[in-house]
């Protein structure tokens, strides 16, 4: 696994699955991670995409809104935890919006920074396993 590279590029090298359905959204997520040093991010705009995604290859990291066209991300969330990959859940509801199952798991409430991501994205990575 790579570690945070430094404080501009924290996330060098790192490929990301970003889980998200509206696109400008998806859009400045990628842009923030890609700033942040990114080698790579792949969308997925629904959980069906997101699934398939993960078949294909895992991300290092993650980032999943909880609610993708009408569906709950958590089957994803099970995928990547199972993998030990870290994730963040990204919501417009905060932590309240999330099943009990899942309240211990780092989330971003929409809208935010790329400070923010970039501060859920160290603890993401710092409890991943792999």
């Amino acid at each position: 696994m790579t570690e945070f590279a430094g404080p501009d590029r924290p996330l060098e090298g790192l490929q990301m699955l970003v889980v998200e359905d509206e696109a400008i959204i998806s859009l400045l997520i990628e842009d923030m991670l890609l700033e942040l040093g990114a080698g790579g991010v792949r969308i997925a705009a629904s959980l069906r995409a997101a699934l398939s995604a993960l078949d294909e290859a895992l991300p290092d990291l993650a980032v999943l809104d909880v609610n993708v066209g009408g569906e709950r991300i958590y089957p994803v969330a099970e995928r990547l935890e199972a993998a030990g990959i870290g994730f963040v859940f990204a919501t417009g509801y905060g932590r309240s919006g999330l099943e009990p199952r899942w309240a211990e798991k780092t989330v971003v409430q929409k809208p935010f920074d790329s400070g923010v991501l970039r501060a859920a994205l160290a603890v993401a990575l710092a409890g991943a396993r792999r």
